[in-house]
């Protein structure tokens, strides 16, 4: 009842190893990179100031984010104690 049952043992061929070949330097010779046609990309004054104004935004944005949510922790932690303390005195209270 207690004793492993194992699964059977692979029937399948051990495989050999291929014979060695002889090595060729030549034998592979990488294809040449594939040209583009496109230009490269040129920033403008315009579109570097553009691209620091969104970055800035977006550092913004989530530093707001992550403030807020922060500060709803914060709150709830403050609550949480509130009623504690208050449930604390009310039981103790109800001792006497």
């Amino acid at each position: 009842m207690f004793t492993p049952k194992y699964p059977p043992q692979d029937t399948a061929p051990i495989p050999t190893a291929p014979a060695p070949t002889t090595y060729s330097p030549t034998a592979y010779v990488p294809a040449p990179a594939p040209v583009s046609n496109r230009p490269a990309v040129q920033l403008t004054a315009g579109s570097t100031l553009a691209l620091v104004a969104g970055g800035s935004a977006a550092v913004l944005v989530v530093g707001t984010v992550l403030v807020s949510m922060l500060l709803a922790v914060a709150v709830t932690a403050a609550s949480v104690a509130v009623c504690a303390v208050t449930l604390r005195s009310i039981l103790k209270s109800d001792r006497r």
